[in-house]
């Protein structure tokens, strides 16, 4: 079935287990049938021809998941081998249950031997599931290893073993599945941090269990979704003009830095904003309006910086900007004005360095290393738990906030966070984040909700990555990007 919008912690969805078992009074080992019946159907889907499948199983109720799949698959003439992580008789409960049935229906459950993986025709994780907690076990740490050391496809039963549930960071080692069936519900570690490299092609199965209303269950994460777009950027009028989409002012392009600003004015442009004025240090005004004429270039006095503010609707700041006296003086300016700002670049290093600055009518877009410098934290914590990075962030500088990197994460306080999964490894290129402030600047011009326009901007600028990436991700440009932004302004 299609991913949902909602993603959860991994104490919600144990509660989501709960609550299905308790007040739905749906049995524990019902659900396990329905995983095991849904696991079947997703690793037929995606390899047909395999008839060799090795099950690897743990102790507990993922274990039980494996077993249940590997009755189910013999039953479909599939030869199965069933390796056993723990002995058969240590088991309890429902996955006691799950290998009794197994068994007693013809089925062998041998201790696991690594050397038994390679004569399979894909390998199924049923390991630990989202139950592990901590560093992995020197014996399970061996079993992962040997797994993803086997050569051989591996399809990962509701979480790669090893992968935190919450962070998407491997617990020590982490099994790598080429895909993962989750159920119930979505965790947040299949999506942020290393968790889609671990993750694979991933699919879900809600197992008949809807989460209730309630602020028990309220997502901790929602997916960003392409319909948005369409919704916030309706067709226009017929007798719309060029002022009726705002007038977005760049603000960057310091000495010997004409590149940066251009390309956000440029990308601003792009995604439709009406009128773009770059403001930039005087030397750069000719290189910029030779490479783009549609941009109104102006060298930035200070003294007349604050007329300049007063005719822009959106101000997008940082870009080339540097870190000089001039530029720090530029951005207190902008600062005072009001004006609903994109902060980006070497202003956010000029407000590291100020923390005192806030204002609740920005976007700050960090990507990982300015976030630890706005944290005071080392860009690594940043990434070992980028929700709680993105939370800090929102606290002590108000506003909205994007925090940039492979699953770009989008919050302001009191709001659900928005995470985009789209975006691809060739963006990684320089005047990639220049673009997205362009963007986000260029589509909050149109619409004026700051963090509607954060979460479209993203995703727009992830969506014409992908686009752009179409022949191929190494050696991806920005302007490539700038070049597909109109197409998905225009859904």
């Amino acid at each position: 079935m299609a991913l949902p919008t909602a993603i959860h912690t991994a104490a919600q969805v144990r509660a989501l287990d709960d609550y299905a078992i308790q007040t739905l009074g749906i049995p524990g080992y019902t659900l396990m049938k329905r995983a095991g019946e849904a696991s079947l159907r997703a690793l037929r889907s995606r390899w047909p021809t395999a008839h060799r499948i090795a099950i690897v199983c743990g102790g507990g109720n993922n274990g039980g998941d494996g077993y249940v799949l590997a009755r189910f698959a013999r039953a479909a003439g599939l030869t199965v081998t069933v390796l056993a992580a723990v002995p058969v008789e240590s088991l309890k409960g429902d996955a006691q249950r799950a290998a009794e049935e197994y068994i007693s229906g013809g089925g062998v459950a041998r201790p696991f031997a690594p050397e038994s993986l390679p004569a399979s025709d894909v390998i199924v994780d049923a390991l630990l599931g989202i139950g592990a907690a901590g560093p992995v076990r020197p014996e399970s740490a061996r079993i992962i290893e040997a797994i993803n050391a086997a050569g051989r496809p591996v399809f990962a039963l509701d979480l790669p073993s090893g992968l935190s549930a919450d962070t998407g960071l491997p617990l020590g080692v982490a099994v790598r599945a080429d895909a993962t069936l989750t159920f119930v519900g979505l965790k947040a570690g299949l999506f942020i941090g290393e968790g889609p490299e671990y993750t694979g092609t991933l699919q879900f199965d809600d197992l008949e269990v809807t989460p209730p209303a309630t602020a028990a269950f309220e997502p901790r994460l929602l997916r960003a979704s392409e319909d948005t777009i369409a919704r916030a950027l309706p067709r226009r009028r017929r007798a719309s003009h060029k002022g009726s989409f705002g007038h977005v002012l760049v603000v960057g392009g310091g000495p010997g830095m004409p590149g940066a600003v251009r390309l956000a004015g440029e990308s601003a442009l792009r995604v439709g904003a009406g009128l773009v004025t770059v403001a930039v240090a005087p030397e750069n005004v000719a290189a910029i309006s030779a490479g783009c004429p549609e941009l109104i270039v102006v060298g930035l006095d200070v003294s007349q910086f604050a007329a300049l503010l007063t005719h822009a609707d959106v101000v997008a700041i940082g870009p080339g900007l540097g870190r000089s006296a001039w530029a720090w003086e530029v951005l207190g300016v902008t600062v005072a004005s009001g004006k609903p700002l994109v902060v980006d670049a070497d202003a956010l290093n000029i407000l590291a360095d100020d923390p005192s600055l806030r204002a609740d009518s920005w976007i700050l877009t960090p990507h990982p290393g300015e976030a630890g410098r706005l944290l005071g934290i080392e860009t690594a914590a940043v990434q070992a738990d980028r929700l709680a990075a993105l939370d800090g962030l929102c606290r002590r500088y108000g506003g909205t906030v994007v925090l940039k990197g492979a699953g770009t994460l989008v919050g302001r306080q009191g709001e659900t966070p928005q995470l985009c999964e789209r975006g691809n490894p060739g963006m990684a290129s320089a005047g990639m984040g220049d673009v997205l402030t362009g963007v986000i600047a260029g589509v909050l011009a149109q619409i004026g909700d700051p963090l509607a326009a954060a979460r479209i901007g993203v995703l727009v600028h992830a969506l014409a990555g992908d686009a752009a990436a179409r022949t191929g991700e190494r050696g991806l440009i920005a302007r490539d990007v700038i070049g597909e932004l109109r197409t998905w302004v225009n859904l």
